[in-house]
């Protein structure tokens, strides 16, 4: 089985759950002012920018390297993110089809809750947490780092299977693109860790970028990376 000619990796633009949840957070508070599904999170105006600003940077490419397959987490932030982006491009990109492998990290009962609020309404999870590790616990109903390096794996098997040879650009979450480095470069736990301590959390439309290293694997070029965004 051959591999895909490059795989584009973006995390959406910044959400109202990223700055919510970060003002709450910081503040303690046990309510964020947001309601509804993780699923239906839209962008800010700030987010809205960052994605046009992804749209112009792949118009910029040449024509012969421009994405030929776009998939998208069934996220809104995500979903809106390449809609935004292919609307500035301002030439032809591929119409997304969405897959919901690339989902964000499933948080089933914490959904949409403050740290502080976890605290008071689960009090027994901090000590889960702590004998699990970070990448090990799995919150109730939900999932952990592992689950999602599961469901990556496959994801990636069929990406090389349907599309060798092609061009492929994910619009996805930080989870998502964390993942499927670790699935990619074959991370245990402490590599991962050593991923995020040295290039920081994934962030706001950042574009993370793997090559064919030449066999049947896939090797990393660029990580991370926000060289594309206005100035914020």
């Amino acid at each position: 089985m051959g591999v895909v000619a490059e795989l584009i990796l973006i995390r959406h633009g910044q959400s109202l759950a990223n700055v919510a949840f970060a003002d709450a957070d910081a503040q303690n508070l046990l309510e964020v002012e947001l309601s509804g599904r993780d699923a239906e999170v839209p962008l800010t105006d700030l987010g809205v920018e960052q994605a046009r600003a992804v749209g112009t940077w792949l118009a910029a490419r040449p024509a012969d390297r421009r994405p030929e397959v776009v998939v998208t987490s069934p996220y809104l932030r995500a979903r809106e993110t390449w809609r935004h982006a292919a609307a500035a491009a301002g030439v032809p990109l591929p119409a997304p089809r969405t897959d919901d492998r690339l989902v964000d990290r499933l948080l089933g009962d914490l959904e949409m809750l403050t740290r502080a609020a976890v605290a008071a309404r689960f009090p027994a999870e901090a000590a889960r947490f702590a004998e699990a590790g970070l990448y090990e616990y799995r919150p109730p109903g939900g999932e952990s780092f592992a689950d999602i390096r599961i469901r990556l794996s496959s994801f990636l098997r069929d990406l090389h299977r349907d599309h060798a040879d092609r061009r492929i650009v994910v619009v996805a979450h930080d989870s998502v693109v964390l993942m499927t480095r670790a699935v990619l470069e074959d991370l245990d736990w402490d590599q991962v860790a050593a991923v995020e301590k040295s290039a920081g959390s994934v962030r706001n439309a950042s574009v993370s970028r793997f090559l064919p290293d030449g066999g049947n694997a896939l090797k990393l070029d660029r990580y991370n990376v926000i060289d594309h965004l206005p100035p914020s």
